[in-house]
């Protein structure tokens, strides 16, 4: 019996990477614990009878920190997690055992990426531009494409073209541009199983605004359930022209944890 989508792989697929390397100092949001590398053992610190050799690796880091998902547990409003939960009952011996990370399955699913800053004839959306549903609409009847239940959403603002500035990324004093709680509601309209962007927040944070107020995480994650992907780079896919693809995730399997760093994945058949 022949696996159609093993069959499709041998025809041949082109891999587009949307995650970010992980590195030392690489800009994050100020609210979680930094990214740091470093060699416990290095190659000659311990050396076999043979002349054998070994170095391993010690990471820390928040579950926030580069290229991540957002779990139900992340955020909570009154006092309630999605579905009503109260955070008292999530939380269980110290670990999120409702709505954690460990209960996001794996995802194999369509993909589809909005990108708005080419709709308005842009590389980056200015800081603290909010994408409007007039925005999302007029994008997606651009690129001919339309959202279905189950997909996973990527809004792209050209933002990513900073993450190698540090700073200039995080946006403090400019803002970073994004859906507000009206793009949210479209999103969320929509049924997605998750949406993504290429901040670090996902939505629009107003000029020395920082994190202050994040109504669309409120909408997606308490309200509809649906996860959030953040800090990704959708440039492969805006060079490629990829509007629609398959997509790949899977988080780490962290029992209780409120997010995980991950590193998705858009597949397209190779032209032949």
């Amino acid at each position: 019996m022949t696996d159609a989508l093993l069959a499709a792989v041998r025809e041949g697929v082109e891999v587009l990477d949307l995650g970010r390397q992980l590195t030392v100092g690489m800009p994050q949001s100020p609210n979680h614990p930094h990214f740091w590398h470093s060699f416990p053992r290095r190659h000659g610190d311990m050396r076999r009878s043979d002349g054998g050799s070994a170095a391993n690796d010690m990471l820390s880091m928040g579950t926030h920190v580069g290229t991540h998902i957002d779990a139900l547990a992340h955020v909570s409003h009154e006092g309630k997690l999605h579905g009503g939960l109260a955070v008292e009952d999530a939380l269980v011996d110290g670990k999120y055992v409702e709505h954690g990370v460990h209960t996001i399955a794996p995802m194999v699913r369509r993909g589809l990426m909005l990108d708005v800053a080419s709709y308005h004839g842009v590389d980056i959306l200015d800081g603290g531009y909010e994408i409007t549903v007039e925005d999302l609409e007029a994008t997606a009847a651009r690129q001919g494409v339309s959202p279905e239940p189950g997909d996973v959403i990527l809004v792209r603002s050209g933002w990513g073209r900073r993450f190698s500035e540090g700073a200039a990324y995080v946006g403090k004093e400019t803002g970073v541009p994004g859906v507000g709680e009206a793009g949210g509601r479209w999103l969320a309209d929509r049924a997605p199983h998750a949406v993504g962007a290429d901040t670090i927040a996902f939505e629009r944070l107003a000029p020395q605004g920082g994190h202050a107020l994040l109504p669309a995480h409120r909408v997606l994650l308490v309200e509809s359930g649906i996860y959030i992907i953040e800090a990704m780079d959708l440039e492969p896919l805006r060079d490629a022209s990829a509007y629609v693809f398959t997509f790949v995730l899977a988080p780490l399997n962290i029992f209780g944890a409120t997010g995980s760093p991950v590193r998705p994945l858009a597949l397209t058949s190779v032209a032949t």
